[in-house]
């Protein structure tokens, strides 16, 4: 599907939010989201923000780490405990292992370095979008199961043995691969190419980082299905 093409479910524009407190940057990818088609808003506080999320309902959201209020991570904190589940790629200079940890920890999906390239930066979120949105509107079951693992691919809800598991949308789209696939040992480069779609900065450490976030949250207090096939991936198959 083309780029320009990307359409909300209802037809509409794509909504992105973006949020720095530079105006430059605010301005310069509100006017690249803008010829690609799609509805913007930006904000340069933390609280702004906030408040534009409420009536604005982004699809899509970029987040600058460094704000002048209070810092990006924290702004996303209080967007997911609101019960917002779009995607969030963070802007930001900070460029240690342990900031880009940290980012995606919080529940971010993407995470992108100051100074960055702006086609980069649109193609990223032209990927989170489409993973978002991503629905197998030919399979008249949007229901997979792996033992008393569920996956609604139309209600982006997550259950095991009856209970809900709260999912990001990246920790999804993870968990579905894993589940077209079970009994199937996947690469870290198949995962990296099939969940991430280019060659994601931290390349096979962010594999890692979210199956551990997956396997504390569907195997945690329960009889493992996430297992690592050490040197050559990981496989998700249903208990014995």
């Amino acid at each position: 599907m083309d780029a320009q093409q990307l359409t909300r479910a209802d037809g509409g524009k794509i909504r992105a939010l973006v949020v720095d407190d530079e105006e430059s940057i605010t301005q310069l990818v509100a006017m690249a989201l803008r010829y690609e088609g799609w509805e913007v808003e930006t904000a340069g506080t933390g609280q702004d923000a906030f408040e534009k999320i409420r009536t604005f309902n982004p699809d899509v959201a970029v987040l600058d780490i460094m704000l002048p209020d209070f810092d990006g991570m924290q702004l996303l904190s209080r967007i997911r405990t609101s019960g917002e589940m779009f995607p969030v790629l963070f802007l930001t200079a900070l460029d240690s292992v342990e900031d880009r940890v940290n980012g995606l920890t919080a529940g971010g999906d993407d995470y992108v370095v100051k100074p960055f390239s702006l086609e980069e930066l649109i193609a990223r979120l032209r990927g989170l979008v489409r993973r978002s949105q991503l629905t197998l509107s030919q399979n008249p079951d949007p229901v997979l199961r792996v033992g008393d693992l569920t996956l609604n691919e139309d209600s982006y809800e997550v259950e095991r043995a009856g209970a809900s598991i709260t999912v990001t949308n990246t920790e999804f789209e993870l968990l579905r691969y894993l589940m077209r696939n079970p009994n199937r040992v996947l690469s870290k480069a198949q995962i990296l190419d099939r969940v991430w779609a280019y060659d994601f900065t931290g390349k096979s450490t962010v594999v890692e980082l979210y199956i551990s976030y997956l396997r504390k949250k569907i195997d945690s207090g329960r009889d493992p299905m996430l297992h690592t096939v050490r040197g050559a991936g990981y496989m998700l198959k249903p208990v014995a």
